[in-house]
């Protein structure tokens, strides 16, 4: 009986490591945005099983970045007057194997706006999902992933410039347990 307990307890171990393995190879390699030495942003990507494409986003303490549809907000707030600042609005330009169908969807927006100064933002901190339909495109295998944001602390802000490669090999994952609170990017 005991060699076969130590076999059992070898075996679960190695379930769960491989387990593990699974979960963590459904993302793509993760893209960081540094400065000055500390990481401030690190996005990654996924497909789920019900087609979306899931960019998750996780900043670092004191960063934010800014809703897809910021500036579509904004100019709603300013009424047609002009801004004295605008931060840059979050985008993914999607390309290679894969192609956007439908609209993006994010997260709830904390409002960052100093409507004395007028300037009005949307954005996230500590971390937020975005998602979009997509359907593959072609034989490629690998999907490019744009993303174009702005990140800032109450003292500095840094624009993102980026580039994330989704192997469309790896295993389709479930959906994100914050998939439910997503809601659609304003177009207009």
């Amino acid at each position: 009986m005991g060699i076969l307990e130590g076999m059992n307890a070898r075996l679960l171990a190695l379930l769960a490591v491989g387990s593990i393995w699974v979960s963590a190879a459904e993302w793509s390699k993760p893209v960081e945005v540094v400065v000055d030495d500390a990481v401030c942003a690190t996005y990654k990507a996924r497909v789920d099983d019900g087609g979306r494409l899931v960019i998750a986003l996780t900043l670092g303490n004191g960063w934010h970045t800014f809703a897809m549809d910021n500036q579509i907000r904004a100019n709603e707030k300013l009424a047609g007057k002009k801004a004295l600042g605008m931060d840059k609005p979050t985008s993914f330009a999607v390309s290679g194997g894969l192609a956007v169908e439908g609209g993006w969807l994010q997260p709830e927006l904390r409002n960052f706006s100093k409507p004395e100064l007028r300037i009005f933002s949307w954005g996230f901190e500590k971390e937020a999902l975005f998602a979009a339909k997509v359907k593959r495109t072609g034989s490629e295998k690998v999907a490019r992933i744009g993303i174009k944001a702005q990140a800032c602390t109450e003292t500095i802000c840094k624009d993102i410039n980026k580039e994330l490669e989704l192997d469309l090999g790896l295993a389709v994952g479930p959906a994100e347990p914050g998939m439910a609170t997503l809601s659609a990017v304003r177009t207009q």
